[in-house]
């Protein structure tokens, strides 16, 4: 599946942004996806990630209570609602989806399909 992120941008801190992965070729509902994010000089960590089925989801505890995952199924896309956000939310974001069942989806081995990132710089 191929994915597009979008929605990224400047915002102040504790600001909101909603960020948009859309997928082309596949129905999303049959995916796992998760985001994840990458600031400078660090390593890419997990933010969020909604299952399929069931559509349960997970949180990093960083960003549990201010960001929401979740699937709109007639778009075709998964959404992360972003709120109170802060200068450490700064990175650029990704989304990622899998068929693939694993043991916890916090991993970004566990995906098979990347989309392209769209920068989130919060300022305070």
């Amino acid at each position: 599946v191929q994915l597009q992120a979008s929605g990224g941008g400047l915002v102040q801190a504790g600001g909101s942004l909603r960020l948009s992965c859309a997928a082309s070729g596949r129905t999303f509902s049959s995916y796992t996806v998760g985001w994840f994010r990458q600031a400078p000089g660090k390593e890419r960590e997990f933010v969020a990630r909604i299952r399929r089925p069931g559509g349960s989801t997970f949180y990093a505890d960083s960003v549990k209570g201010r960001f929401t995952i979740s699937r709109d199924s007639a778009k075709n896309t998964v959404n992360l609602e972003m709120t109170s956000l802060k200068p450490e939310d700064t990175a650029v974001y990704y989304c990622a989806a899998t068929t693939l069942i694993c043991s916890n989806y916090v991993t970004g081995g566990c995906y098979d399909s990347w989309g392209q990132g769209t920068q989130v710089t919060v300022s305070s």
